[in-house]
């Protein structure tokens, strides 16, 4: 345990010495500004407690953001518009939804594939090719489309977070769906296994490692794909709209702080599917 907790923690360490570092470069310009038109003399001491307690500084430093965090999540209400955690709630709901699907259509159209040759050749290039479309381009025609038709709210962002989080998933399961050697096929040939049969018994249990890595993948971009869904809608809630809502007004404390509750939650995400995947591969003999 000691082993694996040092190195995070010099990490950690190292980024937040940097972090200090760089908000002092960044921030000095506007120090000595300052400092120039009242006509007084920065020492050091004066330079580095300025740059680190800038209103609107370019780079907060880490305190900062520390405090904006605590103060919109202990300090405020969990309903209130101003708390992050119902910020994260808004963006969670549409996490959730969009990878939900994201995951089934890509479980369905990996099986399509493995076991269908048409599909193989003719679906999966277009898998690929839709990623080459940058999601910032596609984003505003998916919400003017879903709104011209009557759909808003939830569903478009969940849309959104499906596009990008299902590609992850049919790559992942169509590797996991033809893991099975050649060997493991014959035998099941042998013992007069159906196709069903073959699934259910040897290649969807194969498939679940494989399943599992591209779930994290998925989680974290469908969560990508919520926030980005809530920039060109002009949203008043979730983390998209506090990170828009600060670049409009030169937040910046707060930009960091919506950023960081977005990694948090990010990683909070993926370690549960970690969990279960621990968990599940443990009850199949896997781990």
């Amino acid at each position: 345990m000691r082993r694996s907790v040092v190195p995070v923690l010099s990490v950690v360490g190292f980024l937040l010495v940097m972090w200090y570092a760089a908000a002092v470069w960044l921030n000095a310009p506007w120090a000595y500004d300052k400092a120039t038109r009242s006509g007084e003399v920065l020492t050091t001491s004066t330079l580095v407690a300025d740059t680190w307690s800038q209103e609107k500084p370019k780079l907060p430093a880490p305190h900062q953001v520390g405090k904006e965090i605590w103060k919109t999540t202990v300090e405020k209400k969990i309903t209130s518009k101003r708390s992050l955690i119902y910020h994260s709630w808004v963006t969670l709901s549409a996490t959730l939804l969009g990878f939900v699907m994201g995951t089934g259509l890509g479980i369905l159209l990996a099986v399509g594939i493995v076991y269908n040759r048409t599909m193989d050749m003719s679906v999966m290039p277009w898998v690929i090719a839709s990623q080459t479309i940058p999601i910032l381009a596609i984003a505003p025609m998916i919400i003017v489309v879903l709104n011209a038709v009557g759909v808003s709210g939830l569903l478009p962002k969940a849309m959104i977070s499906m596009y990008l989080s299902f590609f992850p998933v049919v790559v992942g399961m169509v590797k996991g769906l033809r893991s099975p050697d050649q060997m493991q096929l014959d035998q099941m040939r042998t013992w007069f296994a159906s196709k069903s049969q073959t699934f259910w018994k040897l290649r969807l249990p194969a498939s679940m490692p494989y399943l599992f890595t591209s779930l994290k993948i998925g989680m974290a971009a469908s969560l990508v794909g919520a926030i980005v869904g809530e920039l060109p809608t002009g949203a008043v809630a979730g983390l998209g709209a506090r990170l828009l809502a600060g670049s409009y007004y030169g937040q910046t404390i707060q930009i960091w702080s919506a950023l960081l509750m977005a990694a948090a939650l990010a990683a909070s995400l993926v370690g549960i599917i970690g969990i279960i995947q621990r968990v599940t591969l443990k009850r199949m003999g896997m781990a």
